[in-house]
């Protein structure tokens, strides 16, 4: 009697734990600051599509430009630190659209896999809608997760993705972090980037941080070895998963756009 009642106290602390990380994953998963509007607006960069309607920072280049890039950050921040990519994107003559998403930023709702790939969706049909092909979609990080599910979901309006260190499925990566739990029944977020683009068929460039201690290089290994052509994989070396900007210049830029712009996919 006293080993079936410790056996059943102990089940009842697990169950305790697994519904407390049940209830709270979102609060492992999305990281949101919030920001007022005329606290993002800088540097070249204005509120998107309008203040009023605001999903993001749009930059523009110099001259026309020859495509569209929509940006999807990582977890944590708001779509105001990510003004890097405008810099560097615009100089090689591309519009950039710094997405935001719900709950983050200046924008309203609890964020969650369901409302931010939805919200994605209507991001890039909107972008498509005002200015045309070609349309291209880089994610960083939680943000190739959001890619993977939103451009599948809009293939037809997407010429190609830029995966930068990405995961296969967050469950691989929970299971990672927190080996002694069963990450596979408890998280609600599955973020399933191997199967969303399992049949994508558009260029798919994948970006690893060789040293990468929070999505480990093998999760987006895993993601390009299921991948279909055209694809291609890059690996840098040395960096980690927030200091990879660093790794990166001009021609690294030019060669990556390159690639999912090339005429002959």
């Amino acid at each position: 009697m006293k080993f079936a009642g410790s056996m059943l106290r102990l089940a009842v602390a697990c169950l305790t734990v697994f519904a407390g990380v049940a209830i709270l994953q979102d609060r492992f998963i999305y990281f949101p600051e919030k920001a007022a509007i005329e606290d993002l607006v800088s540097g070249g960069l204005r509120a998107w599509p309008t203040p009023e309607a605001f999903r993001g920072l749009v930059a523009e280049p110099a001259g026309s430009a020859r495509a569209t890039v929509i940006v999807f950050h990582g977890n944590a921040g708001h779509a105001g630190h990510r003004s890097f990519y405008a810099a560097a994107l615009t100089r090689l003559g591309l519009r950039v659209i710094l997405a935001e998403y719900p709950g983050y930023g200046p924008r309203d709702c609890t964020p969650g896999e369901e409302s931010l790939v939805a919200d994605a969706q209507q991001t890039i049909a909107l972008a498509q809608r005002l200015y045309g092909a070609p349309l291209l979609l880089i994610g960083e990080s939680l943000g190739a997760g959001v890619v993977a599910s939103a451009g599948s979901r809009e293939r037809d309006k997407t010429a190609g993705l830029l995966l930068i260190t990405p995961w296969d499925r967050l469950e691989h990566v929970a299971a990672y972090h927190y080996p002694w739990l069963p990450m596979k029944w408890l998280l609600r977020d599955r973020y399933d980037s191997m199967s969303h683009l399992a049949s994508f068929g558009r260029p798919v460039l994948i970006v690893i941080a060789e040293r990468d201690s929070i999505v480990p290089p093998r999760f987006g290994e895993a993601l390009y070895n299921s991948l279909a052509a055209p694809r291609q994989l890059r690996v840098l070396k040395a960096a980690e998963h927030n200091d990879w900007i660093g790794r990166v210049d001009d021609a690294w830029w030019q060669e990556a756009i390159g690639f999912l712009l090339a005429p002959s996919h």
